[in-house]
């Protein structure tokens, strides 16, 4: 299929009014996130109908018009993988895209791989080769080859019709609800993301005490604002491992700042004056206002030994009720699920993850039947593809 080049902003504004009667727009796009404060936009591929367009924000200074096109109206949005389009959007509105659906989290709903790529998808459930050769491809450069254009026009060519061949199975899985709200709660994570501040994910930081804590913010909100200044990735202003060790100091001094190892790079040479400033307010913070430790993962063997037995369980249970693990749930939501069931004082408790919404309806239970002995797991056949099963300990039938 052929495709038009938009690279005005009265070409955009025309195209902008076809979207308006569109029932569906797919769309993708293209960044560079390697040196910048956030990933630079410098493609966005759109497909509605028979049509296929290919937006220049390098060459249009507002691209408004098209978000607004994309979080207004009935229309479905149809995009894969779609962190960074979701926030490209969110970012210059504030708004979600209109009925937002996500292939990747549809394809999980469904069993197949999570997180999949968008070429196995094509390919298992399309038959569709997708061409490869530009996944290095620097965006930002200008003219872009007609085989690049190409290549990025093959990542909205077929999306629709994949969007259409999940929704098709989700319908026949009576899953169509759980899609819905898979979509709003990720949205939603990443919103409160995109507000929060996530100086805790500091790595190395998880077993500092209160004050050292009070200095990573510190050094975390200063690091942020500079490197939004600057245009940089906010590591290459200081690395996540000099903020530990900064906090561990717990020193403003200037000449024990300089002996750390790594702050004489030329990097964080120049901001060791700012550096001590930042780390002075963060001593000063009252102690009833430092950070306090986030609470561990409970070390106790028994717990421990019961995530691990009932990580298996739910993979089996995942896959014999065609949902992708991953997609599920982790070990740690594991880990809190059965912690929230052994706490005397869970009536108070926020519930856990998998006791919630589409996950408790495909796995809570059975994971709660396995905890009070009610089912067993063992191995029924080791050649099938599904060896585990949960069989009644009392005659009873199984949750799944």
């Amino acid at each position: 299929m052929q495709y038009e080049t938009i690279t005005s902003a009265a070409a955009l504004e025309h195209f902008c009014v076809a979207l308006q009667n569109a029932t569906s727009i797919a769309f993708d796009t293209e960044f560079v996130s390697e040196d910048t404060f956030r990933p630079q936009l410098c493609l966005i591929q759109v497909a509605i109908s028979d049509r296929v367009a290919i937006i220049d924000p390098l060459e249009i200074e507002d691209i408004s018009p098209f978000w607004r096109a994309l979080t207004e109206g009935q229309h479905i949005t149809v995009a894969h993988a779609a962190r960074e389009e979701f926030l490209f959007c969110w970012r210059s509105l504030g708004r979600r895209p209109a009925r937002l659906l996500d292939t990747q989290i549809a394809a999980g709903l469904i069993g197949m791989e999570y997180p999949a790529a968008y070429s196995g998808l094509l390919s298992k459930l399309l038959s569709v080769q997708l061409a490869k050769g530009e996944t290095r491809t620097d965006w930002r450069r200008r003219p872009l080859s007609s085989r690049q254009l190409d290549y990025a026009r093959d990542d909205v060519l077929h999306l629709q019709r994949l969007a259409d061949r999940l929704q098709e199975r989700l319908t026949q899985l009576g899953r169509t609800s759980w899609l819905t709200a898979e979509m709003e709660s990720w949205q939603s994570r990443l919103e409160e993301f995109e507000r929060g501040e996530q100086w805790h994910r500091v790595s190395g930081s998880a077993n500092l005490r209160p004050r050292s804590l009070a200095i990573v913010r510190e050094l975390w909100r200063w690091r942020r604002n500079e490197a939004e200044q600057r245009n940089q990735p906010p590591k290459r202003i200081l690395r996540d491992d000099l903020i530990v060790e900064l906090a561990r100091q717990q020193t403003a001094d200037l000449q024990r700042i300089r002996a750390v190892r790594g702050m004489n790079f030329r990097g964080a040479q120049k901001h060791q004056q700012a550096i001590a400033q930042a780390i002075q307010q963060a001593l000063e913070i009252p102690d009833s206002e430092c950070p306090k430790r986030p609470s561990r993962r409970s070390s106790r063997s028994h717990l421990t030994l019961l995530t691990q037995f009932l990580s298996t369980a739910l993979g089996s249970i995942c896959r014999q009720s065609q949902v992708a693990p991953s997609l599920v749930g982790n070990s740690q939501d594991i880990h809190d699920l059965v912690k929230f069931h052994l706490d005397s004082k869970r009536a108070s408790a926020e519930l856990p993850a998998l006791a919630t919404g589409w996950r408790a309806e495909i796995v809570g239970q059975a994971i709660n039947d396995l905890l009070t002995g009610k089912y067993a797991l063992r191995i029924k056949d080791p050649h099938s593809d599904h060896p585990l099963v949960l069989e009644a300990t009392t005659g009873d039938t199984p949750a799944n």
